[in-house]
């Protein structure tokens, strides 16, 4: 958290973010262009908020995007806010608005566990539910097969789609199709990809929710952040996270 509040504290690194709020996926070209300082500038402003976590750079092609990581700001909301502020203050309620906006989202965690380990909470029902709003996730995992999601609490579906990628413990690509409602329904299909990489007694965990429509529903992808943090809580501690966002579907 000392590298979360230290990037945030200087205010052209919170405009960066500010400008990613509105466009992620942008290239050094296109934040330099927002500021008046040199490219170096830019890219030392860049380095701090990659080492906080706080952005993610992607290579697409020859070209290097940039994309905000609103995990870090969950856990910091996490430890910080919510058990004092019960529900979420509305400056978090508008910055989650404003993080979706986008085709792409890319989110970012380490979590002190071991692949495999990690791997059996993403795919095992009862372990998923903990962390995922209750929700289980049945299939065999094997490639080209299919998933659904479900909940006790529901009569029907919550999502299905195709397992495209299965190379546990290393990475996981699933289609979605949302069905909590008739507007995500709407929406069509969606790829989520899991990528695990070890990092000493630590795991690098990237899930990439894109293919999304310009615009689209913002149920589809806003509760990542909440989910990944009850995944790191879960798989550090074995307790459930408890902030009123974790808990409002269980």
């Amino acid at each position: 958290m000392d590298e979360v509040f230290r990037a945030l504290a200087d205010p052209t690194r919170r405009a960066i973010l500010d400008a990613l709020f509105v466009e992620d996926g942008q290239t050094l070209g296109a934040l330099e262009a927002r500021f008046d300082m040199s490219r170096f500038g830019v890219m030392k402003h860049l380095g701090i908020l990659e080492e906080a976590r706080l952005v993610i750079a992607r290579r697409r092609g020859r070209e290097k995007l940039h994309f905000l990581n609103p995990v870090p700001i969950r856990l910091v909301h996490d430890r910080w806010t919510s058990k004092y502020a019960e529900p979420w203050t509305a400056a978090l309620s508008d910055l989650k608005t404003e993080l979706e906006r986008t085709m792409e989202k890319v989110f970012e965690i380490y979590i002190r566990t071991t692949p495999e380990r990690l791997w059996q909470a993403i795919t095992d029902p009862e372990m998923r539910s903990v962390y995922s709003f209750g929700n289980r996730i049945e299939s065999d995992f094997t490639e080209g097969s299919s998933y659904t999601q479900t909940n006790p609490k529901a009569n029907a579906p919550l999502g299905d789609g195709v397992n495209l990628v299965v190379d546990p413990p290393r990475k996981l690509v699933q289609s979605m199709v949302a069905r909590w409602s008739d507007e995500v329904a709407s929406e069509g299909t969606t790829r989520i990809t899991w990528e695990i990489e070890q990092v000493g007694d630590s795991c690098r965990l990237v899930v990439t929710h894109d293919e999304l429509r310009e615009g689209a529903n913002e149920e589809l992808y806003g509760g990542w952040p909440m989910i990944l943090s009850g995944l790191k809580t879960l798989l550090e501690t074995g307790e459930k996270l408890t902030t009123p966002g974790s808990l409002m579907y269980t």
